[in-house]
């Protein structure tokens, strides 16, 4: 299918990415009242734990080089010995929130997230873990996933983590070509990548995954090319194929390159769409925004039996109400409330030493905004949305209303109590998200917030 510059031109605009909704900048502006917080958070749990289980998603926020496209909340530093006093706060938070908990929490999902997980090394992360799961019960079915880098990360590393549950690793590829690794200062030969991910499967791990990312400064078409065609021989069991996030207003190591250096919208979408051409030649099927599987991946499962969960951690097989951020700058979600801790490393361990939550930021749904995060995510799990004619309010109709410009492009379908995503539309998921946002219309930024769809 060959892409209309036209819509490409209309819907290059600046858009969340929807891991939440209401997006970040849009929750309460005062600070959580941690009362409240921890009510929301038994009321959840006593709600879920023995249904469904819990979450855990831990930011391990050290690097120790500086990847200048990157739009996490990273502490570069060469200095290891920042591990053991690190993960030791990162228990004490976990125990607080043990304290809070009517009975043992059965956790169904754990995801080591960066940063970079494999700076830490394979003795601290078992300690970690081993950490966590005293104080838990396991719930059936769980599913344990770590990021890593394949420059880094060791067979100590995978066969550690695989010993205490972990069958899913994600490695932070980007692209092959050494120009781009060059501006982006992530070095990573296919060698190295071809031996770790063969370890890996060496040692037993179901689901690889490798994040690749189009529009990053110097790429070109033939480099994309290349890169998708080396990631299609080792075949990896998921690719998340992410469009570059270009705000250096948020992130100054972006400035290491301008914004001539980055491939215009239309550029930008002809990566995409070659990549995704190739990956679907290889087999790949799309599961939703940016993310691909092989049908034998449980991922791909997720999204035919219509379980497919989005949250802070991207595109999950686990559907939890109750997702527990652990360490710097991590988000929280009580399903009726989200919370984040301190986003500096010393903020943060000061507050936990201390004995007190570190949530320094929050949001407590209403109901609208309930209503709103269950549509938005049905769009972007199952690609349709219904409702009850009771269920509609003036905030859906509102967001209805913004869709019939987009049914007129051929995005969306829309019916009685019913928004439906056309293959076209596809592309185009987080403009069809954002015509919905109640929030973001009412109070348009003034500022740059977020990057651009194309």
């Amino acid at each position: 299918m060959t892409m209309d510059s036209s819509l490409i031109s209309k819907y290059n605009v600046a858009a969340p990415r929807y891991t939440s909704y209401p997006t970040v900048p849009y929750w309460d502006k005062e600070a959580p009242d941690t009362t409240r917080w921890k009510a929301e958070v038994i009321r959840t749990f006593s709600e879920s734990n023995g249904k469904q289980g819990i979450s855990l998603y831990i930011h391990l926020p050290f690097c120790e080089s500086l990847c200048t496209y990157c739009g996490c909340n990273t502490r570069i530093t060469v200095n290891h010995k920042v591990e053991e006093p690190y993960i030791s706060t990162v228990l004490k938070e976990w125990k607080l929130y043990c304290d809070l908990f009517p009975e043992k929490p059965k956790i169904r999902e754990i995801h080591l997230g960066g940063g970079t997980p494999t700076f830490f090394s394979a003795a601290n992360l078992s300690r970690l873990i081993k950490g966590i799961l005293a104080d838990a019960d396991l719930y059936p079915g769980f599913e344990f996933g770590f990021e890593a880098h394949p420059g880094n990360t060791t067979n100590e590393h995978l066969e550690i983590l695989f010993n205490l549950g972990f069958r899913r690793v994600s490695f932070g590829i980007q692209d092959f070509d050494p120009v781009v690794q060059d501006v982006i200062n992530r070095r990573q030969s296919f060698a190295q990548v071809k031996q770790i991910t063969e370890a890996a499967r060496r040692i037993g791990y179901t689901s690889i995954n490798y994040d690749l990312i189009y529009g990053l400064p110097l790429q070109t078409l033939a480099g994309v090319t290349n890169t998708v065609e080396k990631v299609r021989q080792l075949r990896p069991d998921r690719i998340a194929f992410y469009s570059y996030a270009h705000v250096p207003w948020i992130k100054p190591g972006q400035r290491k390159f301008t914004e001539l250096d980055l491939p215009d919208g239309e550029e930008k979408r002809r990566l995409y769409e070659k990549g995704r051409k190739m990956l679907e030649e290889a087999g790949y099927r799309d599961i939703g925004m940016d993310h691909f599987s092989l049908k034998s991946d449980s991922l791909f499962s997720a999204m035919e039996s219509g379980t497919l969960h989005r949250n802070f951690m991207g595109y999950t097989v686990s559907a939890t109400k109750l997702m527990i951020g652990l360490g710097v700058s991590s988000i929280s979600d009580s399903w009726h409330a989200f919370a984040q801790n301190a986003k500096v490393v010393e903020a943060y361990q000061d507050l936990v030493n201390k004995g007190v939550f570190p949530v320094t930021r929050g949001h407590f749904l209403t109901q609208e905004d309930q209503v709103l995060r269950n549509h938005i995510l049905n769009l972007m799990c199952r690609m349709k949305t219904t409702w009850k004619v009771q269920e509609q309010c003036d905030v859906l109709s509102g967001g209805i209303e913004r869709l019939k410009s987009l049914e007129d492009d051929k995005l969306v379908r829309l019916r009685p109590f019913e928004i439906e995503v056309t293959d076209l539309g596809k592309s185009f998921l987080r403009n069809i998200c954002m015509a919905l946002d109640a929030r973001l219309w009412q109070e348009k930024p003034a500022t740059e917030l977020f990057s651009t769809t194309a």
